[in-house]
């Protein structure tokens, strides 16, 4: 039986999930207010950071090991590079278990991962300063994603394969339990499909406010670009690796990415922000962390200037892990978010496994339910 499959949200989650639904032999239609990749999404700017570091997270290892498969089986279907391999360096001045944790994991499942001794880290990478570091990892099948472009090649895939694809704002649906009938879009329009998959993003709460309301806070992040200096290779992605910073705070980091410049931003959370509304405008505060870090870090860029910021955001869970479950009013909707700033390298195998759940091939990750909250 042909399925009429309706997918709200062309980001990460929900794009994947749409063109694995349309690869599986259903009808599709995509549907998202602003487009795909766009501004306010969580899936929107410039890069993302791709790694199977995880804490000794068995499952998330295996989502990331399975989305490298599918990031580069979908680079030959698109004729685009879209993951550029440059390795991560894990750095850390103290506990380093997180990364110790996951070691076993990535060399059984065949990531390459080596510990260096901070003095031969510095060898090698001299553009980086090492003090106060006490441990080094290396992770060579890591690097970065151009996000927002990756957004856009799988809508155009899935436009390609036959799916049908409308800018459109789906608004909340009245659930009586049972099932959802139809949804209401722009200009009051009604629209009716077999079955749905709300991966709203940070939208996710307001759209269902009673099941998800606040386990999806959208979080303010905010990322700067510094100008290289001129000719200097140093800091560029040919000769620099993808970088993590844990001294104080989680901070990360990708070189030269399409010319944009250095990328330094900080995975704390930050205040709780309105997706739609809120102004995009960074501030001193964080701009200040941001060069400190290039300080003592990375010297050579400590008056470099910046060039492009951003101000996105995540969509955080109360755990930090995704929602990937039925709703439990409505047998024939699917929600799918709470990506909580790393979830954008597994949206293919997230939507893999999604779609998989919307046509009863695959059983919800206790994980991932939404009984895990109570």
């Amino acid at each position: 039986m042909t399925l009429h499959i309706a997918v709200i949200g062309a980001g990460a989650f929900g794009g994947w999930t749409a063109l694995h639904l349309r690869r599986l032999g259903h009808r599709v239609t995509l549907l998202d207010a602003w487009g795909a990749g766009h501004s306010r999404a969580s899936s929107g700017g410039e890069t993302r950071i791709i790694r199977g570091m995880y804490g000794g997270d068995r499952l998330y290892v295996e989502l990331t090991l399975r989305s490298f498969a599918l990031w580069w089986e979908h680079e030959q279907r698109i004729g685009r590079r879209l993951y550029h391999r440059l390795g991560a360096l894990w750095m850390y001045a103290g506990d380093d278990r997180y990364a110790r944790a996951t070691l076993p994991l990535l060399r059984a499942a065949g990531l390459e991962v080596a510990e260096l001794a901070p003095g031969a880290a510095g060898a090698r990478w001299p553009q980086i300063d090492f003090t106060g570091v006490r441990s080094v990892f290396h992770e060579s099948e890591a690097g970065y994603l151009l996000a927002r472009q990756g957004c856009e090649t799988v809508r155009e895939a899935f436009v390609a394969e036959g799916g049908e694809y409308r800018m459109a704002e789906a608004r909340p649906p009245a659930l009586a339990g049972g099932g959802l009938g139809s949804i209401t879009l722009s200009e009051g329009e009604t629209f009716q499909a077999d079955r749905y998959v709300f991966a709203c993003g940070p939208w996710l709460g307001r759209v269902f406010p009673d099941v998800i309301g606040r386990r999806v806070t959208p979080t303010r992040q905010e990322v700067f670009f510094f100008g290289l200096p001129p000719a200097d290779r140093a800091y560029d992605e040919g000769a620099c690796p993808v970088w993590v910073d844990n001294t104080d705070r989680f901070i990360y980091g990708i070189p030269g990415n399409e010319r944009r410049g250095f990328k330094v931003a900080d995975d704390t959370r930050g205040p709780e922000m309105d997706p739609t509304t809120e102004e995009r405008l960074p501030s001193p505060e964080a701009l200040a962390r941001a060069r400190d870090l290039l300080r003592r870090r990375f010297p050579g860029l400590a008056a470099a200037p910046v060039v492009e910021s951003r101000v996105c955001q995540y969509e955080q869970s109360p755990d930090g892990d995704f929602i990937l479950d039925r709703h439990p009013l409505a047998d024939n909707v699917w929600l799918a978010g709470g990506g909580s700033g790393h979830g954008y390298k597994m949206g293919p195998a997230v939507g893999e496994h999604v779609a998989r759940l919307v046509l009863g091939l695959s059983e919800p990750e206790a994980k991932f339910s939404l009984g895990r909250f109570g």
